[in-house]
């Protein structure tokens, strides 16, 4: 991972191509991008272009730029609904499909969940072994080091989530036997709301060097910079801008300053993030200063 140690970036749409996006960013002051490469929301299989993928990852060669892919948010390895859960396999091996073609790094995909309101333990042992099933062929499919990774995302812990703030990593990553493709993406709003001590003085550290007790050093690829609108625990997924959160911008200086994150971008995902002169980009540039100092 090389260039900026950490590369500051957003979530930019693509409507009008992957080429616009990339000048999108640049007109906004961002580093790094993610996009998706389909619609958001839906199961099609969004076919590329080749003309535009080979230029798009000329471009992006040409400036070092690191892009990474969102997988769709329907994407539930944990479902026992046969239909949705080999729609969902198909989509994660689609999108690291694209993400090849396009030069991404690596695919974002939501660790999902077991669907059983009694929470029964069968059925979460069951989920995790439907997620093995699915994802380490796939897994094995991209196990070259050029290949992009999987980024599993922890979820904010609504529902019956089957990987939810940081400690549930540790079962996840066994299911699919710590695969050296399987890296890990920090959404901070979701670990926090999961019961993380981001918003604690040292809380920030502690959350990393757990992910590395967990994972191993250099797992973590990727981080969703936002902060929360909710209380720490509250199991809530609301987006807020940073340091205006529960959170507050001192824990996402600490988190650019810890050894875990050394050449790991940071991407925003808060409110008016795709709009230039947005004010988290210039405060996480700040944050990113100061975390230097401190190292």
């Amino acid at each position: 991972m090389g260039g900026l140690r950490n590369p500051i970036g957003s979530h930019l749409l693509v409507g009008k191509g992957l080429l616009r996006a990339l000048a999108d960013m640049t007109e906004a002051g961002y580093e790094t991008l993610q996009v998706f490469v389909g619609n958001p929301r839906g199961w099609a299989l969004s076919p590329g272009s080749r003309a535009a993928d080979a230029a798009f990852r000329d471009a992006i060669g040409e400036t070092g730029t690191r892009v990474f892919i969102h997988a769709p948010y329907l994407v539930n390895l944990g479902s026992p609904t046969t239909d949705t859960y080999q729609r969902s396999a198909a989509l994660v091996a689609h999108n690291l499909r694209r993400a090849a073609e396009i030069g991404a790094e690596g695919v974002v995909v939501h660790t999902g969940s077991y669907v059983d309101p009694t929470g029964a333990d069968a059925a979460y042992d069951g989920a995790l072994l439907r997620v093995r099933e699915a994802l380490l062929p796939i897994l094995d499919s991209v196990a070259d080091d050029a290949a992009p990774w999987l980024l599993l995302e922890p979820t904010a812990g609504q529902g019956q989530s089957l990987c939810a703030g940081v400690d549930d990593l540790e079962p996840y990553l066994a299911a699919l036997d710590f695969h050296p493709k399987a890296g890990i993406c920090l959404d901070t709003c979701h670990v926090f709301a999961a019961g993380a001590p981001l918003d604690e003085p040292g809380g920030a550290a502690a959350t990393l060097d757990r992910i590395v007790e967990i994972g191993g050093v250099g797992r973590l690829r990727l981080v969703h910079a936002n902060d929360s609108m909710d209380v720490r625990g509250a199991f809530k997924d609301r987006h807020q801008n940073i340091g205006a959160g529960h959170i507050g911008a001192d824990a996402f200086r600490d988190l650019l300053a810890h050894p875990a994150t050394d050449g790991v971008p940071f991407i925003l995902e808060t409110p008016g993030s795709r709009r230039p002169g947005n004010p988290d980009l210039a405060l996480l540039k700040r944050l990113r200063a100061e975390a230097g100092a401190l190292r």
